[in-house]
């Protein structure tokens, strides 16, 4: 069954067994959905509202963004699950001769590498909606606001979530594998933590005026 095709508790409870899927990856992809429609809950509170006119613009940015986003996650989620189970599949293959032996250790990595690309989409995703969440407190539904703050940290977490899944990924494999996300993976935890910061920052602030 498809993770997204579950009521919450059944999520929740195959989140909770012993079974390594769902995992991390999973619940980061989820808790990019759940910081999506958030952010979307804010953006249509804010559009048309003519009390929150100066926060249409950043209003429609988080609905552009957050429509890539919405449907996507939940196919991450999904996807980051079968990637761990091709990469499980891959160890299993034979290996009783040379030639068996590199067409598995072959599989494997290749498989890997899928499954540090997939938990990788889950970032950037995630990147582009932290970039457009700072407008929306600032300027958007203030009676809202603190709801932006929720999907920031839930958004937050799925960065940084997705970041641990492609790290422990990439260090199974060769360098020259993977080399973009090893080269990127440093930059885009320090922009999240700063992007953050801010956000949580003009929440506070707009709560506070």
């Amino acid at each position: 069954m498809n993770w997204m095709d579950m009521t919450l508790r059944e999520f929740q409870d195959a989140l909770a067994s012993s079974d390594p899927t769902p995992g991390g990856g999973t619940a980061a992809a989820v808790a990019l959905g759940q910081a999506t429609a958030l952010t979307r809950m804010v953006a249509q509170l804010t559009l048309g509202k003519e009390k929150w006119q100066e926060g249409w613009p950043a209003a429609e940015k988080a609905e552009e963004i957050s429509q890539k986003t919405y449907l996507r996650a939940g196919e991450l989620a999904q996807l980051d699950s079968d990637a761990f189970d091709e990469v499980m599949a891959a160890f299993r293959m034979p290996k009783t001769n040379d030639d068996e032996v590199g067409i598995r250790r072959n599989c494997i990595r290749q498989a890997t590498l899928k499954a540090s690309e997939i938990p990788y989409e889950t970032v950037v995703l995630g990147m582009e909606l932290l970039s457009c969440q700072e407008a929306l407190a600032t300027k958007g539904n203030g009676n809202a606001v603190s709801d932006v703050g929720v999907a920031a940290l839930l958004t937050s977490a799925a960065v940084k979530g997705a970041l641990f899944n492609v790290e422990i990924n990439l260090q199974s494999l060769p360098s020259e594998m993977g080399e973009d996300m090893r080269q990127e993976i440093p930059g885009i935890r320090v922009l999240c933590s700063e992007l953050s910061r801010n956000i949580m920052q003009a929440v506070h602030d707009r709560m506070a005026s």
